[in-house]
Formats: C-alpha cells, sequence, structure tokens
C-alpha cells in the first residue's frame, strides 16, 4: 500500500472524526436557547456521553440531575449530578430496560416549572427501550435480530420496533408533560427524518399502519398475535411542548472529507449523502468509478477523492464477523486489483463497524495479493460475511475506539 496514500488516508479519517464531534454544537445550542425553571438532563445514543459532558460543562450547578444511556464501553468517565448505564447495542438487553425505567421515573416527576434537555444520537432506538405489554425484552431482540439479518434499513426497523415500545414513536413526550423539552439530535439517519432518529421518542410518528405491514410483508418477520395487534394499531402524530434542534448529520462528515482532501491536494467530489444500498454493492460500484478513472473514461480527473456519505446494509448469508464498512472495502477490492495509486476506505464515524471493535476497513490495487499470498480466498469471505478476520489479516482495519460521535458512514476513495 503506497505510503503516502495511507497517510492521507489516516489524516482523512482523523480530521473527519474531530470535526464532527459533538461539543461546541452542544455548547452552541443550549448557549442560543432560553431556559426556564429546574433544568433536567436525559442523553441517549452512542455519542450520549460526549453530548452530556458538554451539557454538563456549560450547564454546571444548574443542573439538577441527568442520566446517560450509552453503549458498552462508550462512556469515558464520571460526570457531575449525572447517572450513566452503558447497554446493548445493536440489539437491546437488560440494561437498556432499566437505563429507560430510570428515564421514565425522572420525566414522570417533572413539572410545569421544569425543563427536560433530550440530547439525542445513533443507537438510541437499542439503547432507549420499554416493551409495550405483553411484549417482552426477548420478543424485541429477537424482532430487531430478524431486521437486522434480511438487511432491513434504519429506517423500516424503527417503523416496526416504536410500535412495540413504550417510549417511542412520540411516547416520551406525553410522558414528559407538562414540562418543556429541548431536543438536541445528532442525527444518524439518511434524511434526518425525527420520527426515525432514535424511533422518534419526542416526535410525531409520520409512518403509518400499512408502511409497517408492508415491512413485515417484505421481510416475511416471524410475529407473535400481541405483536401483530400492535403493529395494527396507529401511533401518535401530535406532540406538544418539544422543541428540536438536530446539530450535525451526515453532510457534516462528507463536507469535511473534501475539506480534507482538497487541502492534501486532491480534487474532492461528494456523489451523495443517501448512501443506502448493500455494502457490497457500494464496494463494486466505487471500483467500477477507479476502473473508469484510470482508463481516462470519466469527468473526475486524478489526483482526485470521490466521497459518499450515508449508511449501507449487510444482508447476512454466512456466519463470520464483519461491519458494513469492513465488507464494503473488502468488495472493493476485488474491483480495484492492480491499480496503482488507488485506496477506498469505508468509515463508521462511531468508531464501531457492527459487533465488532473495528470502525471500518482499507483496501488498495494490492490487497487481493496479500490474500493471496496467505492464502485467504476473498470470494468466500464475502460469502461467509467474514470481512473481519480477512482485513485484520493484512492489518487493514480502522481502529479508532469508539470515537464519541455517530453522523453516519463516509466513503473516500482516492485516486492519485
Amino acid at each position: 500500500m503506497d505510503d503516502k496514500m495511507r497517510t492521507d488516508a489516516s489524516t482523512i479519517i482523523e480530521t473527519v472524526i474531530a470535526e464532527n464531534m459533538p461539543e461546541k454544537a452542544v455548547e452552541d445550542a443550549l448557549r442560543n436557547h432560553e431556559f426556564s425553571g429546574n433544568i433536567y438532563l436525559v442523553a441517549i445514543g452512542k455519542a450520549a456521553w460526549t453530548m452530556a459532558s458538554a451539557a454538563s460543562s456549560f450547564l454546571g450547578e444548574r443542573l439538577k440531575k441527568g442520566l446517560v444511556i450509552t453503549k458498552y464501553d462508550h462512556a469515558q468517565g464520571p460526570l457531575p449530578r449525572v447517572e450513566i448505564i452503558e447497554a446493548g447495542h445493536p440489539v437491546p438487553d437488560e440494561n437498556s430496560i432499566l437505563g429507560t425505567e430510570k428515564a421514565l421515573e425522572l420525566a414522570a416527576r417533572l413539572t410545569a416549572e421544569d425543563e427536560l434537555i433530550f440530547l439525542i444520537s445513533g443507537g438510541g432506538s437499542a439503547l432507549f427501550e420499554k416493551p409495550r405489554d405483553g411484549v417482552t425484552l426477548a420478543d424485541l431482540q429477537d424482532i430487531t435480530s430478524q431486521l437486522l439479518a434480511v438487511g432491513a434499513d434504519i429506517v423500516e426497523i424503527n417503523m416496526v420496533r416504536k410500535r412495540l415500545s413504550a417510549v417511542k414513536a412520540g411516547r416520551f413526550a406525553e410522558i414528559c408533560a407538562p414540562a418543556k423539552v429541548f431536543c438536541i439530535i445528532l442525527s444518524d439517519v439518511l434524511g434526518d427524518r425525527l420520527d426515525s432518529i432514535a424511533s422518534g421518542p419526542l416526535s410525531p410518528d409520520l409512518s403509518t399502519v400499512s408502511d409497517a405491514e408492508k415491512v413485515v410483508q417484505t421481510y416475511a418477520l416471524n410475529l407473535t398475535e400481541r405483536q401483530r395487534l400492535y403493529l395494527s394499531e396507529e401511533t401518535p402524530k401530535e406532540v406538544v411542548g418539544v422543541k428540536t434542534l438536530i446539530m450535525g448529520s451526515v453532510r457534516t462528515l462528507t463536507r469535511s472529507a473534501a475539506e480534507c482532501a482538497l487541502k492534501l491536494g486532491y480534487t474532492p467530489y461528494i456523489l451523495t449523502n443517501s448512501l443506502n444500498c448493500e455494502a457490497s454493492e457500494a464496494g463494486r460500484f466505487f471500483a467500477s468509478i477507479a476502473q473508469d478513472i484510470h482508463k481516462g473514461e470519466s469527468t473526475f480527473k486524478r489526483p482526485c477523492a470521490i466521497i459518499a456519505g450515508g449508511e449501507t446494509v449487510v444482508t447476512l448469508k454466512g456466519s463470520g464477523k464483519g461491519g458494513r464498512n469492513q465488507e464494503l472495502s473488502l468488495s472493493a477490492a476485488q474491483g480495484i486489483k492492480d491499480l496503482s495509486d488507488t485506496l477506498i476506505f469505508s468509515l463508521g464515524s462511531d468508531g464501531t463497524d457492527g459487533p465488532t471493535d473495528a470502525a471500518g476497513g482499507i483496501a488498495d490495487g494490492e490487497t487481493v495479493d496479500k490474500l493471496k499470498s496467505m492464502n485467504i480466498d476473498i470470494e468466500k469471505s464475502l460469502a461467509d460475511n467474514d470481512s473481519y478476520h480477512t482485513l485484520k489479516a493484512i492489518d487493514a482495519l480502522i481502529m479508532t475506539g469508539p470515537t464519541g460521535t455517530n453522523v453516519n458512514d463516509v466513503v473516500v476513495l482516492l485516486c492519485g
């Protein structure tokens, strides 16, 4: 792998993460907000600790009490007057229920003299959960796993599980009344749909019963009679007393990548902020762009950086280990084989790609040959969804650790 291009990729990765941390945006949002009464805090999601830390520092002793519910290993220490609970993601677990119960207890005590700051980031759907009567945690785990396994996107997943939840689809807002609620969001949903971000605990639901039923039919989900009954009930379509501000999204991620690439000498092109397809298909698509650029058959001229933001999906067919960003990079490796001065990486901004400790993967024109020299069959690895072990064997995983932010994924193809 070309040392300079690898260095450039590392610089872009470090820059996009650093420039999309939520602290300043949270502080700006709070600074421009007029508070009244007693101030309480609930933060949910993979960036919950970082967002809550910024809010706690800004508010100081004005903050009466707070609660953080975040993914395991994503908290970075204690915060004044704030309880921290780590829980399961992408599938909810017992701690998800425990943390949500504590949030409900706090919300139930709020009065018209109080104000709740509610901070949302990606992962909130799994981390903030209380099943409706007759629905168990095991039910939610099973349905979430079914939807993830068939490659359903986040909007489709949330259409189903919000109907089985006592806190999603605007229901938590009803519990907070009559207190005022100020909701600050770090969006990980394409199009920034408020009813899909964390399944919309404070937002009226835009999806309908027929939308949810279509998801069930499309993916042939296995549901109980009680679950089917809840899916046939309409969700809240109006929420009052909530002010919402989206402070970051995938657009800021791709813009940061483009600006950094330009400084490094590449002409940047942002293809889309709505990448949403099978990860392996996206990898082949980027590889075809690279082929055209090297043949001189593209309007993109070297040196260039081709950038896309969004969130791909993986339909599980094997029993291997990996994530969508790793699978995208490994798939692209086949199409850029032997292309000089070419590199692609795909990065999850939160630092955790799927059920792994990697943030994503990186590949270049030598990746396929390196794997062959180790007797690793790339086709077999992709068929088994085993991108993690495959890329790890050639030191091609992106390892950042939990970053404290979460604004979707970014893919960058560098052609020197």
